[in-house]
């Protein structure tokens, strides 16, 4: 119609397309570090982790897979660059999470 303001097609817009989820959405801050089960690659659970800076690193050092992710140690965090113990810690326990799931095909990037 003529007469609606941008605020009201905007609404009309937004309740008549159902806009899919994003594919990799965040678990709940405080003691769930699961990644969430809509994560396909290393990368994508890197960022639904918070720790999306270190993807390069991941990548470089070889752990392009949840298989190989799997066997990651504080030794290859320490070596790849992920030297915040806290930041170890919240990759070690998602790890360790991932690792309790393991159902689904291989992940890679």
């Amino acid at each position: 119609g003529q007469g609606e303001t941008l605020n009201q097609i905007i609404l009309k817009y937004r309740t008549r397309t159902h806009m899919p989820p994003p594919p990799c959405r965040s678990t709940p801050p405080l003691l769930d570090q699961r990644p969430p089960v809509a994560c396909r690659s290393v990368s994508e659970w890197l960022g639904a982790i918070k720790m999306g800076r270190y993807e390069e690193s991941f990548i470089q050092a070889g752990f392009t897979s949840f298989d190989l992710v799997a066997q990651i140690s504080t030794e290859d965090l320490l070596r790849i660059g992920v030297t915040l113990a806290g930041h170890q810690k919240k990759i070690l326990s998602s790890i360790q999470s991932l690792r309790g799931q393991g159902k689904g095909p291989p992940l890679r990037y």
